[in-house]
């Protein structure tokens, strides 16, 4: 799954238009390396974002099958790492 449908279908971002806007400013990295909107993610990626206030990691655990899934079951699917 690309990463820009990842990041919107598992909720850490509201619209894919944003997840595109933050992979074209080049502030979302995967397993360290800056991302391009097709790179594919796998499981067990580590997924980090760089906010002006800090970053945030998710480890991909799970792909969605779907195009979204509900808010309730995110934690299936990414674990936020400290």
């Amino acid at each position: 799954m690309r990463i820009d449908k990842f990041l919107n279908a598992v909720n850490i971002v509201k619209r894919r238009a944003i997840a595109t806007e933050m992979l074209d400013e080049g502030v979302v990295f995967v397993n360290g390396k800056k991302a391009k909107k097709s790179k594919e993610i796998k499981i067990d990626d580590i997924i980090e974002i760089k906010y002006l206030n800090g970053s945030k990691k998710y480890k991909v655990l799970k792909l969605p099958e779907s195009k979204t899934i509900p808010k309730s079951k995110k934690d299936e699917y990414v674990k936020e790492i400290k």
